[in-house]
C-alpha cells in the first residue's frame, strides 16, 4: 500500500474541502476485480494506491446502490445497499476505511428528485392505486382529456421525450428524466425524513461528504401548471421551497462534519449563491467553467464571474473539465468549437487529438492553480479521449430518448486502460467489458504513463504533488497580472504565478526566479508557446 499523504499544514482539517483535489469515479468503468466485465469495488479497492500516488484528496463516487441501470445507476432502487455488480455494504465499508488510511477521503452520491421505478415506494404506489397514502410520496395525478387520455401538463424533459407516463388505473405520473425515475414529491415530510436518514446512514459509514444530482430539481410547483417560457418562479427548477430542505440537510451534515457538493446547474448567479450560503451548502459544481471555449478572454471571465459569485457567501470555488456526462476534454478541445452544449452533441463532429491534448495539458495546469477545490473525471489524468461507441452497444437512455439523434454519454464512460499487454488493457475483465474500448484504447494504459515522463499522468501527477505542497495554491486569492491578448497571468501569493498562452504567437513569460512546471516545453528563447501553461516561481 501506498503511503498516506499529509495534508496542508496551512488549512484546518475540518476546511479540507475549501482546497481539495477530488477524483471521481464511475464505479462501472474504474476497475474490474472480478472479471465480470463491470467495474466494482474490488478494483477500486486495488488501484487505491494509484489514487494516492496521484495526489488527490477524495474520491466521489457516482451511484453504487441497487439499481437496474436504466440511467447508469441515478435511477436508485435503495439507498443502503450496493449493487451485487459492484459488490456488498460490507466492501464499501471497508473501501471508505481503507481509502482513509491512505488519506483520501469518500463522497458519495445522492439523487433526491426522483428513485428508480423498481423502488419499493413505486411498487407499493403502483400496487395501491389512486388517492392512496402511498402515491402522495410521488407526483400521480388524472389525465386530461375526456377520457383522461393526455398527460396532466406539457412539461419538458430533462431528457427527451415526455414527462408523464400513464398506468393501468389510468393515472399519471410524472418523471423529469426517464419512465424508469418517478420524481419524488418533496412536500411530503416522509420524503424529507427518509433522505435525512439516508445521510445518517452514510455518515455514520464514514464518509466525509455527498453529491446531490440535479441538486435545484426536487421541489415542485404543487399545482403542476403547464410550462411557460419565463415564467417566474420555475415550477420546478430552483424554487424557494429547496432552500429550507437543504438548510433541514445541512444540520444533519454539521453533525457529523460532512459536506456537500451540490450539482446546481442555474444561470443567474445571484440565484446559484443563494445554495452556498453558510447554512446551506458547502459547494456547488461550476458549470459556467466546464462548458467554457478555449478562448482567452472567455475563460477569465468565466473565473471572474465564479468567483464573483462565491465572495458574497465566502464559499470556494469549484472547478471542473469534465464529468461522466460530459465529452471528454481532449476531444471537446480539439474541435472548432470548443465549448459544451448539450443541445448542440452530433454524431461525426471532427477533432484534433494532437491539439485538443496539447489544450487539455494546458487547461490542467489553469485549472489546478484556480483558488478553491477541483474535480478531476477518472481518466482525465491518462488523457483519454471520447469514444465513438458503436450503436448497437449504446446504453445511455439520452441515445434513445433522442429518437438516436444523439450519441449519449457513454463515450466519456468507457473502462480505463491500466496495462497495455494485458486483456482490455487491464481493465480486469475476463469477457469484454460492458461497454467495448476503442482500438488503440491500450496506448493510453496508466502503466505505460507511469514509466514516461512525458505523459499526461506524469504531468497530473507532478501538478498534484506541487499544488499539495504550496501554500499559494487551493483556496486563496488571485491577483491578475498584466499579459498581451490571448495570454491569461495572474499571481496566487506568495510568490506562485501561472501563464496559459492561448494567443498565436510565443508568448514572453514574467520575471521570475525559476519554472516549477510546464504543460509543454518553452521554445528555444524561452517563451511559452501556444496552448501551453507554466507555473513560476517569484
Amino acid at each position: 500500500m501506498a503511503a498516506p499523504h499529509p495534508d496542508k499544514t496551512s488549512a484546518p482539517s475540518d476546511d479540507w474541502w475549501r482546497g481539495a483535489a477530488i477524483y471521481q469515479v464511475y464505479p462501472r468503468s474504474f476497475a474490474d476485480g472480478d472479471g465480470d466485465g463491470t467495474g466494482d469495488l474490488a478494483g477500486v479497492r486495488a488501484r487505491l494506491p494509484y489514487l494516492a500516488e496521484l495526489g488527490v484528496d477524495a474520491i466521489w463516487f457516482t451511484p453504487w446502490y441497487l439499481s437496474p441501470l436504466a440511467d447508469g445507476g441515478y435511477d436508485v432502487a435503495d439507498y443502503r445497499t450496493i449493487d451485487p455488480a459492484f459488490g456488498t455494504l460490507e466492501e464499501a465499508e471497508k473501501l471508505i476505511d481503507e481509502a482513509r488510511a491512505l488519506g483520501i477521503r469518500t463522497i458519495v452520491d445522492i439523487v433526491p428528485n426522483h428513485v428508480s421505478d423498481q423502488h419499493a415506494w413505486f411498487r407499493a404506489a403502483l400496487a395501491a392505486g389512486p388517492g392512496s397514502p402511498e402515491r402522495k410520496l410521488f407526483h400521480f395525478r388524472p389525465g386530461r382529456g375526456e377520457h383522461g387520455e393526455l398527460p396532466p401538463n406539457d412539461w419538458p424533459s430533462q431528457f427527451a421525450g415526455e414527462t408523464w407516463t400513464r398506468v393501468e388505473d389510468g393515472e399519471w405520473y410524472l418523471h423529469l428524466f426517464t419512465p424508469q425515475q418517478p420524481d419524488l414529491n418533496w412536500a411530503h415530510p416522509a420524503v424529507r425524513e427518509e433522505h435525512e436518514d439516508v445521510l445518517r446512514f452514510w455518515f455514520e459509514r464514514g464518509v466525509a461528504g455527498v453529491r446531490i444530482d440535479s441538486a435545484a430539481l426536487p421541489a415542485k410547483d404543487p399545482d403542476l401548471p403547464d410550462f411557460v417560457e419565463g415564467r417566474d418562479p420555475h415550477p420546478y427548477i430552483d424554487r424557494d421551497e429547496l432552500h429550507e430542505i437543504y438548510r433541514s440537510w445541512r444540520a444533519v451534515a454539521d453533525a457529523y462534519d460532512g459536506v456537500f457538493v451540490g450539482e446546481v446547474w442555474l444561470p443567474d448567479a445571484e440565484r446559484f449563491a443563494r445554495y452556498l450560503r453558510p447554512d446551506e451548502l458547502h459547494t456547488a459544481f461550476n458549470f459556467n467553467f466546464l462548458a467554457c471555449p478555449w478562448d482567452a478572454g472567455r475563460l477569465r471571465a468565466a473565473v471572474d464571474d465564479t468567483l464573483a459569485e462565491h465572495a458574497p457567501v465566502g464559499a470556494p470555488a469549484t472547478w471542473v473539465l469534465c464529468n461522466h456526462d460530459v465529452t471528454r476534454t481532449v476531444t471537446r478541445y480539439g474541435r472548432a468549437d470548443t465549448a459544451f452544449d448539450f443541445a448542440t452533441k452530433a454524431y461525426g463532429t471532427p477533432t484534433d487529438l494532437a491539439l485538443g491534448t496539447r489544450r487539455a495539458r494546458a487547461a490542467a495546469l489553469l485549472t489546478l492553480s484556480l483558488p478553491g477545490s477541483v474535480y478531476l473525471y477518472q481518466g482525465e489524468e491518462l488523457g483519454l479521449p471520447e469514444a465513438d461507441i458503436p450503436r448497437e452497444r449504446i446504453q445511455d437512455p439520452m441515445h434513445f430518448r433522442s429518437g438516436g439523434t444523439d450519441p449519449g454519454r457513454d463515450g466519456c464512460r468507457v473502462p480505463l486502460p491500466w496495462s497495455a499487454d494485458a486483456p482490455h488493457a487491464g481493465f480486469g475483465s475476463r469477457t469484454e467489458p460492458w461497454l467495448p474500448q476503442p482500438a488503440g484504447w491500450s496506448g493510453y494504459a496508466a502503466d505505460l504513463q507511469a514509466a514516461d515522463p512525458g505523459s499526461m499522468l506524469a504531468l497530473y501527477r507532478t501538478a498534484l504533488r506541487l499544488r499539495r505542497g504550496e501554500a499559494a495554491l487551493g483556496d486563496g486569492a488571485l491577483e491578475w497580472l498584466p499579459a498581451p491578448d490571448g495570454v491569461l497571468a495572474f499571481r496566487r501569493a506568495p510568490g506562485l504565478v501561472c501563464v496559459v498562452n492561448l494567443a498565436d504567437e510565443p508568448a514572453v513569460l514574467p520575471e521570475h526566479d525559476h519554472v516549477l512546471l510546464a504543460s509543454g516545453p518553452l521554445d528555444t528563447a524561452g517563451r511559452l508557446p501556444r496552448d501551453t501553461a507554466v507555473w513560476l516561481r517569484e
